[in-house]
């Protein structure tokens, strides 16, 4: 039985419509990826299905009692407050109630002079456990813990992968069938968007998200839904199968209007005829011509490609940039330490590490735009410098697109050759009427696109890109990956596209932690082959030196005070038994990822979606079993 369904579904703020007569179902356990151009409609197709906003015609079908759930693109500002109250906040009022009784417990703890809090905390208590509270209470503590979140930490300290982890477990911890993801990896870093790949496959119930990393689709997705011209195309299988049948779609569509097109043409030449034409007396011929007219009318045409195109400056010296002994600290903290670096005419260099490591610092050190504390940075002869800034601070808000790019002129000179800024910003995809508007009303996929319109007039021999690919859509990566291929200066790449990565650049700069910065040959996929493999962390490491990404500890309690034989062997087995239970469903998890798994008979797809409910189910139950068993019984009041 399906989980949802949209049938005929008609929005629009205008004319074209957003969404034309679109329709699909989604099945429970499916992985489904929207795909489609900026501004597209895809946010607007995840807002309809959670209800925000209603089409204007056609119906959405959702099964009785259905729980959907949504992670929206960015982090809403002022979010703020304990990692458990946030999640906990994803249950509604049941979610209030707990975080009362955490707050309102914690402040009884610490021995707090307040007559009045033994008898809030007493109300709050029976609420509780009228409405089944408790159960409540550990779902949040079960999803704090499958999410590897520390519940006491403060949200506004956390990293922008964390953040978004929280956010995550505030949408599951409902316990939604439905899982609506809006760019789930913008603005993550690697460990944060790879985290992200090995949990999603073991969401039990249908996902259905948005995303443009070309790495973490194949990996997830096994249906593909491409949203274009309003109109919503279904293909079942992987990116792969998706992109060979498309561009036969695609080229027997223009097949078809070629076709359309001439036979328009031959007819309109034929009703020009004028005197021959009325002398025949062919009505129906006429009425055949105005149909055809009115069809024409009718078709959207396809927004088609970014034309990207690279103006490279004189050959700089075959020396870029030399950096020996080079370290740089930020308020004590160690951002660079000693670091020897060589970079040669031609060299492509992706920089890799966490968000806040200090991989735009290492680009100003390296640029010479901020001196080193200590060792010596050289540079090479005839640089010309071209420089994508990921915070797009070059961009001035209140001056036009073409202004941004022309300076107020009606021409740009690229290659050499004078072309009129219009017809320069329709290579990437800027209409005449929108390259007229401010920047301030652009979206973030178009102030990328216009940011690299700007960057790619400039002559250069070294070009420096900080997080390029944020916003752009999968056409217009795949098209930047080209260019940046054959692209014949120097290159500094910052990024967590690890297609990208593995197809342009041709060594890495590492940053390892405290400072370390190593060079590495190749792309991603040969700096993970070469990398050391981790030191395992010391047992008697302190909570305070844990880092944000691991696991907390779990908080140690009592095992509960009069267990008797029975209960005493259960709570004995329960560690032993959790753990077999979870390496089953790992393996599981691990085989339904693959993309190969799909192509099995239905009845087997069925039997392995069911064994891995049976195993959250029992994980769920062992989980609360173990908690009541180790949790000291409250007095009631």
């Amino acid at each position: 039985m399906p989980l949802l369904h949209l049938h005929s579904v008609t929005l629009s703020y205008g004319h074209p419509p957003l969404l034309e007569d679109i329709s699909f179902v989604l099945e429970r356990g499916e992985r489904v990826c929207l795909l489609g151009r900026n501004g597209t409609g895809k946010s607007t197709l995840l807002r309809l299905l959670i209800g925000e906003i209603q089409p204007d015609s056609g119906e959405c079908w959702l099964a009785e009692g259905i729980k959907i759930a949504r992670l929206t693109q960015e982090v809403l500002p002022g979010t703020s407050g304990r990692v458990f109250d946030l999640v906990a906040a994803g249950l509604g009022e049941l979610g209030a109630l707990v975080r009362d009784y955490h707050r309102l417990a914690r402040r009884l703890e610490s021995g707090e002079a307040d007559p009045g809090l033994l008898e809030r905390l007493a109300r709050v208590q029976h609420q509780l456990e009228a409405g089944g509270g408790w159960e409540i209470e550990q779902r949040t503590e079960r999803t704090l813990s499958r999410l590897r979140l520390d519940p006491e930490a403060e949200f506004a300290t956390l990293s922008g992968g964390l953040q978004r982890r929280v956010l995550l477990a505030q949408a599951l911890v409902c316990d939604p069938e439905v899982l609506l993801l809006d760019e789930p990896t913008n603005h993550l870093d690697l460990e944060a968007i790879e985290w992200m790949e090995e949990f999603l496959p073991g969401f039990p119930g249908a996902l259905l998200f948005v995303t443009h990393d070309r790495v973490f689709l194949r990996r997830l997705a096994t249906r593909i839904l491409e949203l274009d011209r309003g109109r919503l195309t279904d293909w079942p299988g992987d990116y792969d199968q998706y992109l060979r049948r498309r561009e036969e779609r695609l080229h027997a569509e223009n097949l078809a209007n070629a076709r359309f097109d001439r036979k328009l043409s031959e007819e309109e030449v034929w009703i020009r005829q004028g005197i021959k034409a009325r002398r025949t007396r062919n009505e129906g011929r006429v009425r055949a011509l105005e149909a055809l007219r009115a069809e024409r009318r009718q078709r959207r045409e396809s927004l088609g490609k970014a034309q990207l195109r690279l103006g490279e400056a004189e050959r700089s010296g075959r020396l870029v940039v030399e950096a020996e002994k080079v370290s740089y600290a930020w308020e004590s903290r160690p951002v660079v330490r000693d670091l020897d670096t060589l970079i040669l005419r031609g060299d492509k260099v992706g920089l890799i590490g966490p968000n806040g490591i200090g991989k735009s610092t290492l680009l100003k050190l390296l640029l010479g735009q901020l001196p080193p504390d200590s060792g010596k940075i050289r540079h090479g002869t005839h640089l010309q410098v071209a420089y994508f800034d990921q915070l797009r601070a070059q961009l001035e808000e209140d001056k036009s697109v073409r202004d941004n790019v022309a300076g107020g002129r009606d021409q740009v000179s690229l290659e050499g050759k004078s072309r009129h800024v219009l017809s320069y910003l329709k290579d990437f995809l800027f209409t005449p009427e929108r390259a007229r508007q401010p920047v301030c009303a652009l979206s973030g996929g178009e102030r990328n696109r216009l940011l690299l319109a700007r960057l790619f007039v400039q002559p250069a021999n070294l070009l420096v890109m900080d997080e390029p690919t944020n916003d752009l859509d999968a056409e217009t990566l795949e098209l930047l990956e080209e260019l940046l291929c054959h692209y014949t200066g120097t290159l500094l790449l910052v990024s967590h596209d690890r297609a990208l990565l593995n197809a342009v650049v041709t060594s890495c700069l590492v940053f390892e932690g405290e400072g370390v910065v190593r060079d590495y040959v190749g792309g991603y996929d040969d700096w993970q082959r070469q990398r050391p493999a981790p030191a395992p962390a010391p047992a008697s490491a302190s909570r305070s030196s844990v880092p944000e990404t691991a696991t907390p500890p779990p908080r140690s309690r009592p095992p509960r005070s009069g267990l008797g034989y029975k209960e005493r062997q259960d709570l004995e087995a329960l560690p032993g038994r959790i753990e077999a239970l979870e390496a089953e469903q790992a393996q599981l998890q691990t085989a339904m990822a693959q993309p190969e798994f799909y192509r099995q008979p239905g009845p087997h797809l069925a039997v392995a979606r069911e064994r891995l409910a049976t195993l959250e189910e029992e994980l769920i139950r062992a989980y609360a079993r173990w908690e009541e068993l180790e949790t000291p019984q409250t007095p009631r009041a």
